[in-house]
C-alpha cells in the first residue's frame, strides 16, 4: 500500500533538522510505481520533495542517484544551465530510507515538449550539450564507470548477440545490426560524460525551458549518444532535428558525424533488451510485446531502404556477404580469431531464423 503525502512529511520533519513543514500533496511522477513521493512546503515558504523507493530494485536506483549526486559538486553545477537536486536529509523506514531532496520547480516533459517553436527543443539541446561538456574527472574522481568506445561496441555486440540467440528477433534487423557494429567508422567518436539514463520525463520544464534534469543513477563517461537515442521517438524527424541542432550548437566541440546514426542503433537494441527482460524474467506478456515492436520496427527498416545505420550506404548485403565481412573485421581490442568464430555463429543464427 503507498504511503501517504503526510507519512511522508512525517519522515521529512525526522530527516531535516529544524525542518518546520506546514503543508504537503503528492508528487505524481512517471516513477510513482516504484516510488512514494510527495513535496512538502515549509513555514519560511521553502519546498522540499521526499521519496522512499517500494523495492529493491528502486533503492538500488535511489542508491546510485545519491553517488551521482555527491559527485556532481556546486563547483560542477555552476557549468550547468539547469537545476540538480540537493539531497538534505534521510530517515530510515523499514528496511529502506526516505531520502529528502530541495523541490525543482517544473514538470516532467514529454515528447510533445519536442517540436518547433515555443517547445523545450533548443534548451533541452543545450542542457544535453553542457552535460557532455563537462570534464571526465567529474566521473572518474568519484570513482564511476567509464567506458572507451571500443568497450562500449562490445558491449553493444553482446546485446545483439544475446538477442539473436533468442531466435526471436527478424533476420533483417539481425543483419542491419550487425552491419553496422562492425562498422569502424561508426565507433570513432570521444567518450563524454554521459547523464545515461535520459528520456523526456527527466527534463523538468517550465514553459520552452529547463529548469532541472532528474535521474543521475546511470551517471558515467560513455557514448553522447546513449543521451539522445530517446529521441527517434519523437512523432516527426523534424522535431528531433532541433534538438540535435541545439546540442550541437551548444558543443564546446563539433559533434561526431556518425552520432545519430549511434542513437537510432541504441534505440532499436532498446527493444531487444526488453526482449531479453521478458526471456529472463519468463514474462509471456513482455515477451509478445517485444516482439510486436521488433516486427513494426522491421516493417519500417524495409520501408526505409535510404536510411540504414551503417556508414556505408552501398548495396544491400546478403547474409552470406555479412558472415563474409564480419569474419574479415574485428572490432577493436578483440582478436580476428575470436571475432570471426563469433561472426560465423551471428550469421549462422540469422540465416537459420
Amino acid at each position: 500500500m503507498a504511503r501517504s503525502h503526510l507519512t511522508l512529511a512525517a519522515l521529512a520533519t525526522s530527516a531535516v533538522a529544524g525542518a518546520d513543514i506546514v503543508g504537503s500533496r503528492p508528487l505524481s511522477s512517471s516513477t510513482t510505481h516504484r516510488f512514494d513521493s510527495a513535496v512538502v512546503t515549509l513555514r519560511s515558504g521553502e519546498e522540499y520533495a521526499v521519496r522512499v523507493p517500494v523495492n529493491s530494485d528502486a533503492e538500488s536506483e535511489q542508491s546510485r542517484d545519491l553517488v551521482a549526486l555527491r559527485a556532481l559538486t556546486a563547483g560542477v553545477r555552476t557549468r550547468l544551465p539547469f537545476h540538480i537536486p540537493d539531497q538534505l536529509g534521510q530517515a530510515p523506514i523499514g528496511q529502506t530510507r526516505a531520502v529528502v531532496y530541495d523541490y525543482i520547480q517544473g514538470r516532467p516533459a514529454t515528447l510533445a515538449d519536442v517540436g518547433g517553436e515555443g517547445s523545450a527543443s533548443d534548451s533541452i539541446g543545450r542542457a544535453i550539450a553542457a552535460i557532455h561538456s563537462l570534464p571526465t574527472s567529474v566521473v572518474s574522481d568519484a570513482g564511476l564507470p567509464s567506458h572507451t568506445a571500443s568497450q562500449i561496441a562490445l558491449s553493444s555486440r553482446k546485446l545483439s548477440d544475446r538477442a539473436a540467440a533468442s531466435g526471436r528477433v527478424p533476420k533483417e534487423l539481425l543483419t542491419r545490426w550487425s552491419l553496422a557494429l562492425e562498422d569502424s567508422a561508426l565507433w570513432q567518436f570521444q567518450p563524454t560524460v554521459v547523464n545515461g539514463s535520459l528520456g523526456p520525463e527527466s527534463f523538468l520544464v517550465i514553459d520552452d525551458q529547463v529548469m532541472g534534469v532528474l535521474g543521475w543513477q546511470e551517471l558515467k563517461v560513455g557514448d553522447p549518444a546513449l543521451d539522445l537515442f530517446w529521441l527517434n521517438s519523437a512523432a516527426r524527424s523534424e522535431s528531433a532535428d532541433r534538438v540535435f541542432a541545439a546540442y550541437e550548437h551548444a558543443l564546446a566541440r563539433p559533434a561526431d558525424r556518425q552520432l545519430r546514426k549511434r542513437a537510432r542503433l541504441y534505440a532499436e537494441l532498446e527493444i531487444a533488451r526488453w526482449l531479453l527482460h521478458g526471456i529472463d524474467s519468463r514474462d509471456e506478456g513482455i515477451i509478445a510485446d517485444a516482439e510486436g515492436m521488433l516486427d513494426a520496427l522491421r516493417t519500417t527498416v524495409q520501408n526505409d531502404l535510404l536510411n540504414p545505420l551503417s556508414t556505408d550506404t552501398g548495396q544491400i548485403m546478403a547474409v552470406e556477404d555479412v558472415e563474409a565481412m564480419l569474419d574479415r573485421t574485428p572490432l577493436p581490442g578483440r582478436s580476428a580469431t575470436s571475432v570471426g568464430a563469433e561472426s560465423k555463429a551471428h550469421a549462422n543464427r540469422i540465416a537459420e531464423d
